[in-house]
């Protein structure tokens, strides 16, 4: 019963120092929270949470706050990510809807994900080499010339035209359209590259037609982008300087900011949600900062990763569930593409 109780003060603290940015006092906690003992039971609770390295007194006489170490147990004990509200839903579909294309789709989430938490957004475009075929299509515009649509799992399309030196006929035409989507539809990019290697060479134009998905695929393959939002929410951090100006300079490093999103892209979609607490973080300099990401694509594939970074003091609960919101739409928004 002693350590829920301590946990249920763990909590309150949390809760009020991300809300008040003021130490919290055992006194303040027993009228806001209704922890049903005394505020003598309550600071016994808290002289064990502070031996146990969970909060700090920052100087004598002030009431406590969490340390990385509290804030870590706080996330850790969550049971679940909170829904969201009507309000927040209703702000996701007006924003996301009738986005025309995967860079307004970025545009509009990094921008919603900055509204919604009050800390700085970063969306990861998706990249090609993570990225599978969806479909393909041959589209006979001449005899010796052919239009291809290549459609990734990304969002990105891509057009090439090409002109064959003989001419196809309407079966020739299908019979390469098949050949081509048994051979590369649901691969990875660098899988479906191999395989328009070895495509059978029978009909004209398929090695023209395969060099030309080739490098459709191959295009911007390393281009690691990502874009950022809400920046003046950096006022957040408070007066310190120290704790600001590094990540300030990490907005020119996409590398250090795709860093910070770590491994969200890869473990998992939108449902796998990683929080990093102050110096669990790739960067020591960012050791005051923490940062909520999680992986997105169509299906439960991840082509990339969105989040957020801000003060440890953050309202975990609340931006655990918008960016997992987010991050569900975008998915969804994707996989209807």
């Amino acid at each position: 019963m002693s350590e829920e109780r301590r946990l249920a003060v763990l909590r309150a603290i949390v809760e009020d120092y991300v809300a008040t940015e003021e130490p919290v006092g055992s006194k303040t906690l027993v009228e806001r929270h209704g922890l049903g003992v005394s505020p003598a039971t309550v600071r016994n609770d808290m002289a064990v949470l502070e031996e146990e390295g969970f909060i700090h007194q920052p100087h004598t006489s002030a009431g406590r706050v969490p340390t990385d170490k509290g804030y870590r147990l706080f996330v850790d004990r969550l049971t679940s990510i909170k829904p969201m509200s009507v309000a927040e839903k209703r702000a996701i579909t007006t924003i996301l809807d009738g986005a025309v294309d995967l860079d307004d789709v970025v545009q509009r989430s990094v921008r919603l994900l900055s509204q919604l938490t009050h800390q700085l957004a970063i969306v990861q475009y998706p990249t090609l080499s993570t990225s599978t075929v969806r479909h393909v299509e041959v589209v006979a515009l001449a005899p010796t010339r052919l239009l291809l649509v290549l459609i990734l799992s990304s969002g990105r399309v891509e057009q090439r035209l090409v002109d064959l030196s003989a001419e196809l006929d309407d079966d020739q035409v299908a019979t390469l359209r098949s050949r081509v989507l048994q051979s590369i539809v649901g691969q990875r990019i660098a899988d479906a590259i191999d395989a328009l290697g070895v495509l059978a060479t029978d009909l004209p134009g398929t090695r023209t037609v395969a060099e030309a998905l080739a490098e459709a695929m191959s295009d911007h393959r390393n281009d690691a982008r990502v874009a950022v939002g809400g920046a003046a929410n950096l006022a957040r951090f408070g007066d310190s300087n120290t704790a600001l100006l590094p990540l300030l300079e990490a907005l020119e490093e996409h590398v250090v900011l795709l860093k910070l999103l770590g491994e969200a892209g890869q473990v998992g979609g939108p449902d796998t949600v990683t929080v990093r607490i102050g110096a669990e973080g790739p960067f020591h300099e960012l050791a005051t900062t923490s940062v909520v990401a999680t992986g997105y694509g169509p299906g439960d594939l991840p082509v990339a990763s969105l989040g957020v970074v801000g003060p440890t003091r953050m309202d975990y609960p609340g931006s655990m569930a918008a960016v997992r919101a987010v991050a569900r739409y975008v998915s969804r928004i994707l996989d209807e593409a």
